[in-house]
């Protein structure tokens, strides 16, 4: 397709009347919709995907019409301009997409069920009824749904039920908002009901394979999260109800439905008596994210897809407020730092990298412009970075006015950085500009010249090389020096005579104090080792940023990654979680220097043993009564480590839990349940157990155990078991392909089936692109394999594979990021292998 027909300005639709049969036996889908709107003109257009069109009345009159699918368009030729009663009858395919009008399968108690639901976003409520199917054709919607009903079945949408008559269930009119929000789901559904002090009725649904008690927890942060919302915003939630439902199968994380939101089973239902304290954290972030959607994205949408990010970045950053406000006991913004921060400075270093906000001219861009580490990481690191400009109370008043102005309605970027610049005094939009609009981030350089003056340059940072175009920002310093500028606008500026400077404030330099900057920070050595010397005195965020930003550095060969292997014993007895998150990230970025089965290899381990050693003795393998919150965090970070050390009494001790809990593994503390499980695959592999393990993750309703159990499985080391595991990759009664990519990255990581993996995806990616391919996510298996591939043979190899298929519309730009990201880790190891061996030797 040449690219992207928009056709709002033909047609205004007001108001839906949509009549939607499905039938799960058939796997067919009838309609009629009727839509009331404005046409502009005589011949107009209305979006439609993969619908069998019968009939196309307007004003009770047939009028001619042609079904244009290259377009994805319905072209009609109505007798005149001016308000118009459209009706147009069509029928579908029901699909296994997860893309549209779909059924999801579960079992319970050996029966095989289904429930069917809805997936809109981007381009996909086309595929369910006729319309205009862009975000700024806001319009109200009335849907009356029939099914092959079985008694006892519940059914849910946006708006509360109606009535029923005659087997159709009738719902009341929704507000105004976008096609892409209109979300409907029905199957045998359990439920938990609460209400919120605003009147809000708020529930959680899933299928009956789960137990009740899974429901409680999302129940209850749902419930919070609204409240906290209504008062944040200083906006009532606009609906009677919000409802939160579970689906077996769902292609994304979650989807912010106006008043129905779905979710990833994983990602909303678990068990409140064994679950680990990261999981509840991530499940509580998801939620309040898609209810902070519920103002910022559906009561005022973006106009437009390329200002995406004006949505996810927003909720993205709202996650961490909300929960940061309901459970301040967990720290959450300590996980922004571990979980958002490196992805975003990670990605956003390649060469190529699309910038936040970016032009969307082709359908297929729409759903590759859904790059996490950019529209979700990064625009949140931008948003954090305002926030931390204006304050929350400025940000209230900004964002209660924004409401206020653009409620039901649409808006951009440059809307939201009035409301916010109008009670800040601050020209935002300027500031955040270089950041929006151009890709990539800086590195500060912070040294002292040869005049004693302290000087700061910008450039811009790149990872596996990359074409300086003379790129700047306005960066937002965050230093501790007050002769330091709020804003540096400069390529280089000069903050005075340093040791004058460090003698008045009587501690080292630094900026990005906090980490809300988007950018990486090189000192010169002597203000590093000054900062090194005084390290205790830093917040465990600063302590973690500055082993980041040495990592990122050491990856763009700016500095010596040799260097960094000190640090790590410096740094090994520490009890923050953030901390060991980072130094074992660098420490097991150190594996793609060695090769397995040498000396070098054992020497690694060797040095892991001794990482390890101070926290693996405090804290054991099983977690105590009275914890911290980040010794349950620590645990699994070094008990992971330990077992690449392969050190005895952690492997023997683990197999005499798994050895004790064997006929109940589910029941296996959470917390460590997937290494466990992982020591006895690497080894204790047997054919039996692979079997059994298989066997629990195809029946097993206990989404977190079956998480557990996709990680240790492909750590296999027999090569038939590895053939076996690829075997049940295209069974989706074993393996969902929502699913799939965690499997095929986990067996492509085991060095010893490597090979097994890679020819799969080759072989089968017909199969992989037909089943996933419409997928905002199928881009990802590529990026995955990048991440995981670091020898030249391999670069080979993938480039062979993946440059053919550059002209296919949404891949390019991935492929062409991957090929500079494994170039990047050749050339990386290549120019500094033989010094970090003998590091490696001399640390051991």
């Amino acid at each position: 397709m040449a690219g992207i027909e928009r056709f709002y300005s033909l047609f205004q639709p007001e108001h839906y009347d949509l009549f939607i049969d499905v039938n799960r036996e058939q796997k067919t889908i009838t309609g009629t919709t009727k839509i009331h709107g404005h046409a502009s003109q005589a011949h107009m257009a209305v979006n439609q995907k993969d619908l069998q069109v019968s009939q196309v009345l307007a004003n009770g009159a047939a009028v001619p019409f042609t079904t244009d699918n290259e377009a994805e368009a319905i072209r009609i030729d109505l007798p005149e301009a001016g308000d118009v009663d459209l009706e147009i009858k069509y029928r579908a395919p029901l699909t296994d997409t997860m893309m549209g009008i779909y059924p999801s399968y579960y079992e319970v108690d050996g029966e095989k069920k289904q429930v069917v639901g809805t997936q809109f976003e981007t381009t996909f409520a086309r595929q369910a009824f006729p319309g205009i199917d862009e975000p700024e054709a806001k319009a109200t919607f009335t849907l009356a749904l029939k099914f092959d009903e079985h008694a006892g079945e519940t059914v849910l949408a946006n708006m509360p039920e109606d009535h029923v008559e005659d087997g159709v269930h009738y719902f009341k009119p929704t507000v105004k908002m976008s096609t892409y929000l209109v979300a409907f789901a029905f199957g045998d559904l359990q439920s938990k009901l609460t209400t919120t002090k605003s009147g809000v009725q708020v529930g959680v649904f899933a299928t009956k394979a789960h137990q009740p008690k899974e429901l409680d927890f999302a129940l209850d942060i749902a419930k919070r999260s609204i409240e906290f919302y209504e008062d944040f915003y200083q906006t009532p939630y606009p609906l009677p109800h919000s409802w939160q439902l579970a689906l077996p199968d769902f292609s994304a994380g979650a989807m912010e439905n106006w008043g129905l939101i779905t979710y990833r089973e994983a990602y909303l239902l678990l068990d409140p008596d064994n679950t680990p304290l990261e999981t509840k954290e991530l499940v509580a972030t998801v939620i309040a994210h898609e209810l902070a959607h519920q103002w910022f994205g559906d009561l005022v949408t973006m106009k437009w897809w390329d200002d995406l990010w004006l949505n996810e970045s927003f909720a993205n950053m709202m996650e961490y407020v909300a929960i940061d406000a309901l459970q301040p006991d967990w720290k959450v913004w300590e996980m922004f730092q571990t979980s958002e921060v490196p992805m975003a400075l990670s990605r956003d270093a390649t060469d190529g990298v699309q910038s936040v906000h970016v032009e969307v001219h082709d359908p297929a861009e729409i759903d590759a412009l859904f790059d996490g580490a950019i529209v979700y990481a990064k625009g949140a690191r931008m948003l954090v970075m305002v926030r931390a400009l204006l304050g929350d109370d400025a940000l209230r008043q900004g964002l209660r006015q924004y409401f206020i102005d653009h409620q039901y309605g649409n808006a951009e970027g440059k809307d939201l950085w009035k409301a916010l610049g109008d009670v800040s005094g601050l020209d935002i939009g300027k500031i955040m500009s270089s950041w929006l609009d151009q890709p990539g981030y800086p590195v500060i350089s912070v040294s002292v010249a040869d005049d004693g003056q302290l000087t700061l340059k910008q450039q811009q940072f790149f990872i596996g090389g990359g074409e300086d175009q003379g790129r700047e920002w306005q960066i937002p310093l965050d230093a501790n020096y007050q002769a330091a500028p709020q804003i540096m606008a400069d390529k280089e500026i000069k903050l005075g005579d340093y040791q004058t400077l460090r003698k008045e404030a009587g501690e080292p330099f630094r900026v990005n104090v906090g980490n809300n900057s988007h950018v990486v920070v090189q000192y010169d050595q002597a203000l590093l080792d000054d900062i090194l010397d005084h390290v205790s005195a830093l917040s465990v965020i600063d302590q973690r940023q500055l082993l980041q930003d040495l990592r990122l550095l050491a990856s763009a060969q700016r500095v010596s990654y040799a260097r960094l292997l000190p640090l790590l014993r410096q740094f090994a007895a520490s009890q923050s979680s953030i901390v060991n998150a980072e130094l074992y990230t660098i420490a097991n970025s150190l594996k793609m220097f060695v090769t397995p089965g040498t000396p070098a290899e054992q020497e690694l381990r060797e040095f892991f043993g001794e990482l390890v050693s101070a926290n693996i003795e405090r804290l054991g393998l099983v977690p105590r009564a009275g914890e911290t919150n980040d010794d349950q965090k620590i645990r699994p970070i070094v008990f992971n480590a330990a077992l690449y050390a392969q050190t005895p009494a952690v492997i023997e001790k683990a197999h005499a839990l798994f050895t004790e809990y064997q006929d109940r593994l589910v029941k296996l503390p959470a917390d460590v349940r997937a290494l466990i499980l992982k020591n006895e695959v690497q080894n204790y592999g047997s054919s039996e157990l692979f079997d059994q393990l298989l066997h629990d993750y195809a029946t097993t309703s206990e989404v977190n155990y079956r998480d557990d159990l996709a990680v240790a499985l492909p750590q296999v080391t027999d090569p038939q078991l590895a053939e076996r595991l690829v075997g049940q990759f295209e069974n989706a009664d074993v393996i969902k392909p929502q699913d799939l990519r965690a499997w095929y990255r986990g067996l492509l990581a085991n060095e010893l089936n490597q090979q097994v993996a890679w020819d799969w995806i080759r072989k089968e990616w017909d199969w992989l692109e037909a089943t996933v391919g419409g997928d905002m996510e199928f881009a990802t298996f590529i990026t995955v394999t990048a991440n995981i591939f670091h020898t030249p043979e391999r670069l080979a190899e993938f480039k062979a594979f993946f440059e053919p298929k550059l002209g296919t519309p949404g891949l390019a730009r991935e492929i062409k990021m991957d090929v500079r990201t494994i170039a990047g880790k050749v050339d990386l190891v290549m120019s500094e292998q033989a010094d970090v061996l003998q590091a490696l030797s001399a640390n051991v």
